[in-house]
């Protein structure tokens, strides 16, 4: 059964991210509100946790999976960037993008794309997430809490953990996220391609 935390959503609370941050290292799986939307999160390495939102969301092994970065210091240790890129990444984070560039060592192999050998990545602009990101001191693995056969994101926390009560080890609610996925940006060639239009202005890629 998940446990539900309710956070305030301009100063949650230590204590409590404190509770999560230790679920997290025990291998477990939450779901957690960023500045898109609801997402599922784990540890990098926590391969039950991987497979589980696979399997919450039905997802094959092309999916890619995003690392939620804290800063583009953590951000640097997982892709390669190039000063261009690097800019034209800056200029639009944090905010709800994400980017696929060429992943490093530091990325476990089943993390990346099978054939391309990248990862997402992206720097939330949200108290709650930078916050337990700061706590956890290192990225979390996430996807959008997308489920299979609906059109649109789960916004609301009790809802998730109604649905999913059994498949989770904690809720985050800190009251409305929006209900849009991420703008996905593909730096991979070194040329930005717009692969999704969400949350983020496309414009600055375009």
């Amino acid at each position: 059964m998940a446990r539900y935390f309710d956070l305030h959503p301009e100063n949650p609370q230590r204590r409590a991210l404190g509770q999560v941050v230790e679920i997290l290292r025990n291998d477990g799986l939450i779901a957690y509100p960023t500045d898109s939307c609801f997402a599922l999160g784990c540890r990098p390495g926590n391969r039950d946790g991987l497979d589980r939102i696979r399997a919450i969301r039905k997802l094959d092994h092309r999916h890619h999976f995003t690392l939620v970065c804290q800063d583009f210091a953590q951000l640097g240790q997982f892709v390669h960037i190039d000063n261009a890129v690097f800019r034209a990444i800056k200029a639009a984070t944090p905010g709800s993008y994400t980017f696929i560039l060429p992943a490093t060592k530091e990325v476990p192999r089943r993390l990346m794309h099978e054939k391309k050998k990248t990862v997402g990545v992206r720097i939330p602009d949200h108290r709650v997430t930078q916050a337990l990101l700061a706590e956890l001191g290192e990225p979390l693995l996430s996807s959008t809490l997308l489920l299979p056969g609906e059109g649109e994101p789960m916004t609301q926390g009790w809802e998730i953990k109604e649905e999913l009560d059994n498949q989770l080890e904690a809720v985050l609610d800190s009251g409305d996220c929006g209900v849009e996925p991420t703008t996905v940006v593909d730096f991979s060639s070194g040329e930005a391609e717009i692969v999704r239009v969400g949350a983020g202005d496309p414009a600055p890629f375009e």
